[in-house]
């Protein structure tokens, strides 16, 4: 039987990404607001995906 739930390295990374995507994700809306092509709407949208996911322990 193991000792955690998850993998301390895993914690580690999923830890970090979330410190990465919430400033990546305030800079490509801003940069959707002034310069809104499709290919930056859906980066947003998936950028913004993944942040749930990773708060929600999807991943």
């Amino acid at each position: 039987m193991s000792r955690w739930k998850y993998h301390p390295t895993y914690i580690r990374i999923k830890y970090g990404c979330k410190q990465i995507l919430l400033p990546l994700i305030i800079f490509q809306f801003i940069r959707t607001v002034f310069v809104p092509t499709s290919f930056d709407v859906i980066l947003l949208g998936l950028l913004a995906l993944l942040y749930v996911a990773v708060i929600l322990d999807w991943i």
